[in-house]
């Protein structure tokens, strides 16, 4: 399972992820979408990704009664199959993480579905601060950097990190 991972140290409140994000929700709703799913809080330096985790046990899409939450086999992304969904929001309720909305212009739900499967806020994110891929390859690079911070890894250069 993908998901978008944020080092909040990097970020430097850019807001290139939000405005790729807009852009590409412009791009499908064929003009300007509210929905924007990275959020930069500048006043506080926080980065928000509210990016769906993608849950294996899916909540959002058991609760639906017109099961319009579908799974992408490519990706493994929950997808909201906007003909199908009614707008009723039991999905919203039943997002522990609080990752769906509804969508006020088109009465549905809707939420990040990682663009395919190459997030636009990643790509763009100009201090790599955004990254994507598996839970448990994040949290290798996510070991990684707290050993290097901690003298856990005294090593002047790795030539597999490309951080």
């Amino acid at each position: 399972m993908n998901v978008v991972f944020v080092e909040l140290d990097r970020c430097i409140a850019c807001l290139s992820c939000e405005q790729a994000c807009q852009f590409q929700q412009a791009e499908r709703n064929r003009g300007w979408s509210p929905n924007i799913f990275v959020n930069v809080d500048i006043d506080r330096r926080r980065i928000y990704a509210g990016t769906c985790l993608q849950c294996e046990t899916a909540l959002c899409m058991e609760v639906c009664p017109v099961s319009a939450l579908t799974r992408d086999p490519e990706t493994a992304a929950v997808i909201v199959e906007e003909e199908i969904c009614l707008g009723c929001g039991l999905c919203v309720a039943a997002c522990p993480f609080g990752y769906m909305q509804i969508d006020e212009s088109l009465g549905k739900a809707t939420k990040c579905d990682l663009c395919g499967g190459n997030p636009r806020c990643v790509q763009m994110c100009m201090a790599k601060a955004l990254h994507f891929g598996s839970i448990n390859s994040l949290a290798e690079l996510k070991r990684k950097q707290t050993d290097l911070r901690l003298g856990l890894r005294a090593v002047p250069y790795d030539e597999d990190d490309d951080q």
